[in-house]
Parts: C-alpha cells; structure tokens; sequence
C-alpha cells in the first residue's frame, strides 16, 4: 500500500510540474465534452474526456495486473 501511495504522489508532483505543458494539449476539449457558457455562469462537463481518462487508467491497471 504505500508504494501505490509513493507512486501515486510522484506522479501527481510530476502532472502538476508538466501542467503548463498539458494544458496546451487539446486533451481537456474534446467533441462530446459539454459546454455551457451564459452571462455570469459557465459549466464544463468533460464527458468524453472522463470517458477516455477511464480507459486509459482502466488499461494500465489491467496490464499492471498481470
């Protein structure tokens, strides 16, 4: 368990140190992701970008596994 744990926080440290980075990426504005944008309000609902994050995650831990 802390091994998942110490892993687990080295790579959000190292997310967070390529942030600048990824947030150029189109990663986070994918066709299906729900926008709303109204005078005072806007929400943003990453459906397809969940649903990919999902995958991947779902992937690595599979792989992992064996």
């Amino acid at each position: 368990m802390s091994r998942l744990l110490l892993g687990l926080g080295i790579a959000l440290i190292l997310i967070g140190l390529a942030w600048p980075w990824l947030s150029r990426l189109p990663l986070f504005h994918l066709p299906g992701d729900i926008v709303i944008q109204r005078p005072g309000f806007s929400l943003y609902f990453p459906v397809t970008t969940g649903l990919l994050i999902s995958l991947l995650l779902s992937l690595i831990f599979w792989l992992l596994h064996k």
